[in-house]
């Protein structure tokens, strides 16, 4: 017999119909001889009903008022859902998230799970009762007993969450797509199911599909292992598990708030070569990289900050080993991507440097703060370590160092997030069974993803030395502004005597406005440049444990994007990821491109209920 926790999203609940569907299909799983515990969501449009109640009483709700408000959307479907096991001759109790015991922190609207009291829970699963539990929601630890909600996607969040404090045999989250797909339906009907996906992929394709599954859920799983299945609520096809691996034996106490950085990770057998004023049009990135593959030149980390004028810097590294291969291919190909109307102006420059590192913190507990990029370029200054690349994904942050100052700056991230210092080295293999889902092989991409929600801020001509990275972030981790891709441009300039160069980040696009008016604020009196917010961008990413080791998949992408005309304005790479940010309008053909460049369709066409 295995205790199982099943999760239905709002469209699953969204009618009586709909409640008594969701009923038979628990009680059908209990007839089987397993134990449920059942969490919903607020039924359909419930929610947003609400909000918009709230908007028509204040512009600006408070936000305690707002949980108070929107938590008793979960508790009408938790009644009728009981109400129709009953209904079936199935014992069932409902319970809002303060009566299971779900603890969290005293943050009104984006509450973190501290810990789940599972006393109340196993008496009633030992009755033979199902639970069903009202999702997205819990309640303060401190002696006022404040209703909290957990914020967007809080009900997947809460499933998994309950399922690793009662050791589930698993979790399914039932929704209206079938499973996990290579790309949103809604976009590409021909997206094609996927069987199975690891944790990692997941995290990465944070805005994956349909958006079934909320990453705070994925690093829940993750962290404490806990099996996933997203499954389809109209059918009875097996859907898309996505891995877990082993559990660490974490403790359930700071459930969502523990260690934010697993592994501090280090790799001193890189070279750079950076590739300075090539044009800032479409086909350039396609074209060098398209060569460079040709060549079996296998690349690391690849960065393209912002433009300068007509022109862009493309970086990246590879191992020692073929650093002549990879010099020789972009010197070779560096006349050709000249602009064409002035040969003589600007021509591009091959710039190589040797003696570098990559040190990267990873884990899953980073999605979502802001501090923790912070913290990682405030331990690096404070060790003396200037920063030449940053490379981000949702789960690690890659800095290219000196090698002469690899070990003093693992060191001291070590210390300052409390990572032991394993016997032999600290770098993981990025194909270890962790990323690979099967033992047979897996395509290179397995998903295409589309986040449409950000803005792009820049700041020109940043003092070129250790610490500034540190106050930059520092200041937007200070206001709760999380920041999702960050490059820092090769091309430096010497402006009265100080060495410059820019960075460029994206954040969410609500965030714009005020990053930008804040970060204006402290340019002038910190000695920055100026702060260029642009709101009509998107990131298209791809992400697959099996590009690893293969020349050619970035160039693949690159390639369909400049078939369609569409040009890169940033690139930024993890071993598992290549994310492009577009012009806006562009985003969804730039997608699409991708998606077919990489026979991801399948022959079914999925059409999502509404």
């Amino acid at each position: 017999m295995a205790l199982i926790v099943q999760k239905y999203g709002g469209t699953s609940v969204g009618s009586v119909e709909r409640i008594q569907a969701v009923a038979q299909r628990v009680y059908k799983t209990v007839k089987a001889g397993n134990s449920i515990v059942v969490v919903v969501s607020a039924m359909g449009k419930t929610t947003d009903g609400l909000v918009k109640l709230a908007t028509e009483i204040s512009p600006n709700p408070n936000r305690r008022e707002m949980d108070m408000l929107l938590s008793t959307g979960e508790q009408v479907t938790i009644a009728l859902l009981s109400m129709a096991l009953q209904e079936l001759g199935q014992p069932a109790i409902s319970m809002t998230g303060a009566q299971v015991g779900i603890v969290t922190e005293a943050e009104h609207s984006r509450a973190r799970i501290l810990h789940i009291e599972t006393t109340r829970l196993n008496r009633y699963i030992n009755e033979g009762k199902v639970v069903v539990v009202a999702g997205f929601q819990g309640t303060s630890s401190a002696g006022e007993m404040e209703i909290t909600t957990l914020g967007r996607g809080g009900s997947d969040t809460s499933a998994v969450a309950i399922a690793a404090a009662l050791r589930a045999n698993f979790c399914e989250i039932y929704t209206d797509v079938p499973g996990i797909l290579t790309t949103d339906p809604r976009l590409v009907a021909e997206a094609q199911l996927m069987d199975a996906i690891t944790c990692n992929e997941m995290l990465e394709l944070a805005s994956l599909g349909a958006k079934v599954l909320h990453p705070r859920a994925v690093e829940i799983a993750r962290n404490y292992g806990v099996p996933l299945v997203v499954r389809s609520s109209w059918t009875d096809d097996p859907g898309t598990w996505v891995i877990s691996p082993k559990p660490q034996g974490r403790s359930l106490i700071n459930l969502e708030i523990a260690r934010p950085v697993d592994h501090v990770e280090f790799d001193t057998d890189q070279a750079k070569v950076a590739l300075l004023r090539v044009p800032d049009k479409p086909g350039v990135a396609a074209r060098l990289f398209g060569e460079i593959s040709r060549q079996k030149v296998d690349v690391d980390l690849i960065i393209q900050s912002i433009h300068e004028g007509n022109s862009n810097d493309i970086a990246f590294t590879v191992t020692t080993p073929i650093l002549k291969r990879a010099e020789a291919v972009t010197a070779a190909i560096a006349p050709a991507l000249r602009s064409q109307s002035n040969p003589k102006f600007d021509e591009a420059e091959v710039m190589v440097e040797h003696n570098i590192a990559k040190v990267s913190i990873a884990g899953a507990g980073m999605i979502g703060r802001p501090g923790v990029a912070a913290k990682m370029f405030a331990t690096l200054a404070a060790a003396g370590v200037n920063i030449q690349m940053i490379s981000t994904s949702e789960v690690k942050v890659s800095c290219v160092v000196n090698a002469a100052e690899c070990d003093r700056a693992v060191t001291a991230l070590r210390t300052a997030f409390e990572i032991e210092a394993k016997s032999k080295g600290e770098l993981l293999t990025p194909n270890s069974s962790l990323l690979t889902p099967h033992s047979s092989p897996t395509p290179p991409v397995r998903g295409v993803a589309l986040d449409l929600n950000q803005a792009r801020l820049a700041i020109r001509q940043l003092p070129d030395r250790p610490g500034m990275a540190a106050k930059l972030f520092g200041l937007l981790a200070q206001h709760n502004i999380s920041v999702d891709m960050i490059i820092q441009s090769q091309r430096c300039r010497v402006i009265n005597g100080v060495p410059r160069r820019d960075i460029a980040f994206t954040v969410s696009r609500l965030d714009g406005e005020n990053a930008k008016k804040m970060l204006t604020q402290v340019a002038a009196e910190l000695g920055w440049g100026e702060v260029v917010l642009n709101s009509a961008i998107a990131k298209v990413s791809i992400v697959g444990a099996g590009m690893v080791g293969q020349p050619g998949v970035a160039a693949k992408m690159f390639e369909a994007l400049a078939q369609q005309q569409i040009n890169i304005q940033m690139i930024a790479t993890s071993e598992i990821k290549i994310s492009c940010v577009v012009a806006q309008e562009q985003g969804v053909k730039a997608l699409q491109a991708i998606h077919a460049a990489f026979e991801l369709a399948g022959s079914e066409k999925f059409v999502v209920p509404a």
